[in-house]
């Protein structure tokens, strides 16, 4: 569905106040005492009345402004509507941080136009950043984002939120393939990491195991800000899974190719 600047814009506005309603949700239960349940679904996968809150706040927002739109979230069911338009919501991801009490979380909007997340919010209400973008361009708290220069894995500052999201030996040697090069890794983050990307502070992200609700509101923040974000393979990152971004477009094509050489079939 083509959305013109307008609209775009309109649909900005409105992922704002929807990251605006899921931090009245989230704010009382940072560093408070707080009951964490686990899905169980074989990693610890911890959820909160945080998480729960947050995202039935955006997603009465929604069904009350455009009750047409889609919603695919974390913690309820999928809304097939009658629009395209699919909103794409993760009000915490990052909830280890959360319960740990490390501001490293944050909330996920994205708008999907049934080709390709359009727009993207990261709002983290503990610290004040709200990180957006559009695929063309990328701020935080209005000020305009950009990657950074990095010619060779030698001078990259590598994060990746837990070596435990690699489920295979060989998605864990090839990380490691690429870690042994870098100038820094640092483990944790995980959407922070990306901002961090488009802020021009880290260089690659590397990650494996992702649910579309933890990528796609990245995606036009990494992009915006001059970024490329992809599959391992250099496909289409949206739907999650193995996925890596790297602040220069240049290191993106050699992390791929050394990849590829490295396990052609991972």
């Amino acid at each position: 569905m083509a959305l013109n600047n307008s609209q775009l814009q309109t649909y900005l506005d409105f992922a704002g106040q929807l990251a605006d309603a899921a931090a009245l949700a989230i704010k009382p239960h940072f560093r408070a005492p707080l009951a964490v349940t686990d899905k169980g679904a074989g990693l610890y996968d911890p959820v909160t009345v945080a998480d729960q809150a947050a995202e039935r706040a955006m997603r009465e927002l929604i069904q009350q402004h455009y009750p047409e739109h889609g919603i695919l979230g974390e913690e309820e069911e999928s809304f097939r509507g009658s629009s395209p338009l699919t909103w794409v919501l993760d009000p915490i991801d990052g909830t280890r941080a959360f319960i740990t009490g490390l501001p490293l979380w944050g909330t996920l909007i994205a708008l999907n136009d049934g080709q390709r997340p359009r727009l993207g919010i990261m709002n983290q209400p503990h610290t004040g950043e709200r990180f957006s973008g559009d695929g063309q361009a990328a701020w935080l708290n209005g000020q305009p984002l950009h990657t950074r220069t990095c010619p060779s894995l030698a001078q990259a500052r590598l994060m990746c939120t837990t070596p435990d999201m690699f489920t295979s030996a060989a998605e864990h040697q090839a990380f490691q393939h690429i870690a042994d090069q870098v100038q820094l890794l640092r483990f944790g983050g995980d959407c922070y990491a990306y901002c961090m990307l488009a802020a021009g502070l880290v260089d690659v992200v590397m990650e494996a195991s992702l649910q579309p609700y933890d990528v796609q509101a990245l995606i036009p923040i990494v992009e915006g800000a001059g970024g490329r974000i992809t599959t391992w393979e250099g496909g289409d990152a949206q739907h999650g899974g193995r996925v890596i971004a790297c602040g220069d477009p240049a290191l993106h094509a050699q992390v791929l190719e050394q990849l590829r050489v490295f396990n052609p079939n991972i």
